[in-house]
């Protein structure tokens, strides 16, 4: 038999607390389990002296995630007295069992011989301090990405050498074009009325390039893009149209002409700044080119961008009351952390203690590529954004050899990584400022809005970057970076696809369909999960809701699919009939809507 595959450690995502009364339990194991059952009590259920007399009742775990190599199981559990004592009863395709404990697997009599040190799981206290908890609104947020100098540009009589907005080209990576404040501000309406309820800014503060990501100064806006006061009128229009405000915090690095970094290029070892960065070669500091050569830690050895030390007491202090002041000063709702996994631990806990103090609702975002576990255990970042799901719906379109088991297994996979109150709100998107736009990977409209219908319908809080809602074209930086075409939007161009993008917006924003959290795959009637997918079957086939009420159909295949007609259709495209044609959608509702 083979027990390889099988692990559970007592902590993280594999137990945890979904709130104040349930815990959630996850076991890792491989497809030869067929049956697990967990045993568990309270651990002094029988008095501190009846350790060894212990034992668990029954409760049967169901596979929640079925991933390429494994499937996960899982429990919630309601202790009475806040703690659990437990093991797990495994049952193999064989007939055979085994019982899991902290230090391994044994024959299921182990459990009963008390004279023998049984090292079964413990969590010792669902403590309420430690309980992962997110801002509920952002659960329910549609975003809205703005790269502030190409959305949209009112003049303002500001001095400055500005782009042609209408050339449909950008020469180069420092072409500036004067998206403002103001510009912002006058399409609010449009927002609206797309069915944003959130705006994220790339960073709007003082830098010497066009994407400002190079920060001079963190407590003033750029002059290009308007004014702190300008600012501050601006969120309270948008929080009294409901629309809550993201902005960028570049607190991995700093940009050159920073007072800190100026400071430690003038005096070397004598600045009170040298510590605030990573100084290798004070001698080097002002060579010119990239930082292989160690002589200073930089973002991605670029030498305009030096990293700050984020574990410096000053540091901290310096960047707790900058992110302090913005919410006083203009009440945002929530920061995106750039580079989120180099900024210290440290330092994001501390941050998130002293944010969380003065508006507890806030939102903290932090930019993770990759599994990132380490930052989301309730006392760092709220979310993160998901490029795991941008990978795998991308991977999935690309190559048409990848079938719709393999899409499963996938999204599962990221539906996995985190706490289940951090799953409903990762930050979703399809394209940014750091990728080519989707309309250019997906290769056709057809795929687009499949693509789009995955994002607005899988679990997550969804985002648009600006000129996704048109299918914006645009290849990899500068090209993903073009000014948002306003004259072709209001001569109805993009009319078409703009009314694709709202109704999806509209199904996401359903408050039916974004209580119904729960996602189970397969299934083509009234069932979801009555069938498995077909070997080689590029149908995607998922539900939301224990009941299956809400059902999405992706025809990714190269022919027609029958879907049994039933309920109402909330959204279609190439489906008449019950017949779903290749590139087509479908999303529907079985019984109430409501």
């Amino acid at each position: 038999m083979m027990y390889e595959g099988i692990s559970h450690r007592c902590g993280y995502n594999d137990c945890y607390c979904l709130n104040e009364d349930e815990l959630r339990v996850n076991l890792h194991a491989n497809r030869r389990v067929v049956r697990a059952v967990i045993c568990w009590e309270d651990p002094y259920i029988n008095g501190i002296s009846g350790a060894y007399s212990w034992d668990g009742r029954p409760e049967e775990m169901e596979i929640s995630r079925e991933l390429a190599l494994e499937n996960i199981w899982s429990a919630t559990l309601k202790p009475p007295y806040k703690r659990a004592q437990y093991y797990f009863l495994l049952t193999f395709d064989d007939g055979s069992s085994r019982v899991l404990l902290e230090d391994g697997l044994y024959d299921p009599s182990f459990v009963n011989r008390q004279e023998m040190a049984r090292h079964f799981f413990k969590f010792a206290w669902m403590n309420e301090a430690d309980i992962c908890r997110t801002p509920r609104w952002a659960e329910d947020a549609v975003w809205y990405q703005i790269f502030p100098d190409r959305f949209n540009r009112i003049p303002d009589g500001r001095p400055g050498k500005l782009e042609d907005w209408d050339k449909p080209f950008v020469k180069s990576h420092k072409c500036l074009y004067g998206g403002n404040l103001r510009g912002v501000r006058a399409k609010l309406d449009y927002l609206q009325d797309l069915g944003i309820t959130g705006i994220y800014f790339n960073p709007i503060f003082r830098s010497l390039s066009n994407h400002r990501y190079d920060t001079t100064d963190y407590r003033e806006l750029d002059p290009v893009f308007g004014t702190n006061e300008e600012f501050r009128e601006f969120i309270r229009e948008a929080h009294d149209r409901g629309i809550r405000i993201m902005i960028d915090a570049v607190f991995n690095h700093s940009g050159p002409e920073f007072f800190a970094w100026q400071d430690v290029l003038a005096r070397g070892r004598e600045s009170r700044y040298f510590d605030w960065y990573y100084v290798n070669d004070p001698e080097s500091l002002k060579k010119q080119g990239n930082t292989k050569d160690g002589r200073f830690y930089s973002f991605a050895f670029v030498a305009e961008m030096p990293k700050l030390n984020t574990n410096n007491p000053e540091v901290m202090k310096y960047f707790t009351d900058i992110s302090l002041g913005w919410v006083r000063e203009f009440d945002i709702d929530g920061i995106r952390f750039d580079v989120g996994n180099e900024v210290s631990h440290r330092f994001i806990r501390h941050l998130r203690e002293e944010l969380k103090r003065v508006k507890p609702d806030i939102f903290l975002l932090g930019e993770i590529w990759t599994d990132a576990a380490p930052w989301l255990d309730g006392d760092q970042y709220d979310s993160v954004m998901n490029y795991p799901f941008m990978q795998t719906v991308g991977n999935f379109f690309t190559d048409r050899s990848l079938d719709a088991s393999y899409f499963r297994q996938k999204i599962n996979y990221c539906l996995s990584l985190y706490k289940e109150q951090i799953t409903r709100e990762l930050f979703n998107q399809l394209d940014s400022h750091d990728v080519s736009r989707i309309i250019n990977r997906a290769g056709s409209y057809d795929v687009f809005i499949q693509e789009m219908t995955i994002l607005m319908t899988l679990p997550g809080a969804p985002c648009l970057y600006y000129g996704t809602e048109i299918a914006l074209e645009g290849k990899n930086d500068p090209w993903n970076r073009r000014p948002m075409p306003w004259k072709d939007i209001a001569a109805g161009k993009y009319r078409d696809v703009l009314e694709d993008i709202k109704r999806l917006i509209v199904v996401r924003r359903n408050p039916g369909f974004a209580s119904a959290r729960e996602v189970v795959f397969g299934g083509t009637g009234n069932e979801p999960g009555e069938t498995a997918e077909a070997p080689g079957s590029r149908l995607i086939r998922y539900s939301r809701g224990r009941d299956g009420r809400y059902q999405v159909f992706i025809n990714a295949g190269d022919h027609a699919e029958e879907i049994p007609v039933s309920g109402e259709t909330l959204f279609a495209r190439r489906y008449d009939a019950g017949r779903l044609e290749q590139g087509g959608v479908l999303v529907r509702a079985l019984g109430d809507i409501r």
